[in-house]
């Protein structure tokens, strides 16, 4: 992490981050829908970027300034393209620019130009892709596996890239494909 924090520094850093991101998807959401999980039309969205966020913190195979820039690109993540209240005024640019990476105009257009952004932006997709796969039991089939495809490809670059982290681990495990018989 950021040498110069001490862990307080550090947990105030987070809580500010996260509640950025509540707020964010809660309160300025571009729709309703962008307010909200899918699966259940209740669950708030910010759970997602959360989840993102705190999986990669505890991934001790990364490199301090990747897990801290991209912990604060994963919470955010999203911001760009679902809300009305933008990125926080202190927002560091390296941040900052990793949303940017990030940011895209649906899954048709990630998958085409993710391959040209930055290793660290391939890197963070990964954490974003396996978490739509503990909660996208409404994606139809195809869409699904789409998705999976993509996702895999994201794993195969992330494993040669940085290594066997735990991203890789559960993506191994969550991301199986699915028919048109099988169970949602």
């Amino acid at each position: 992490m950021n040498p110069d924090q001490t862990p307080s520094q550090l947990a105030d850093e987070l809580a500010a981050a996260i509640a950025h991101s509540i707020q964010a998807h809660s309160h300025f959401a571009i729709t309703p829908r962008h307010a909200i999980r899918y699966w259940d039309g209740r669950t708030p969205y910010a759970i997602h970027p959360i989840w993102c966020a705190m999986t990669l913190l505890s991934e001790t195979g990364l490199p301090d300034d990747i897990r801290h820039d991209g912990y604060l690109t994963l919470l955010w993540h999203d911001i760009l393209e679902d809300s009305t209240l933008g990125l926080p005024a202190d927002c560091p640019p390296r941040v900052r620019r990793l949303v940017e990476e990030m940011t895209f105009d649906g899954l048709d257009d990630e998958m085409v130009r993710l391959w040209e952004r930055s290793d660290t932006a391939k890197l963070l997709k990964l954490y974003d892709k396996v978490s739509q796969f503990f909660d996208g039991t409404w994606l139809a089939d195809a869409r699904w596996n789409r998705l999976l495809e993509h996702t895999l490809r994201l794993q195969a670059f992330v494993e040669s890239t940085y290594g066997e982290l735990n991203i890789v681990r559960i993506a191994r495990a969550v991301c199986r494909p699915r028919g048109a018989g099988e169970a949602r």
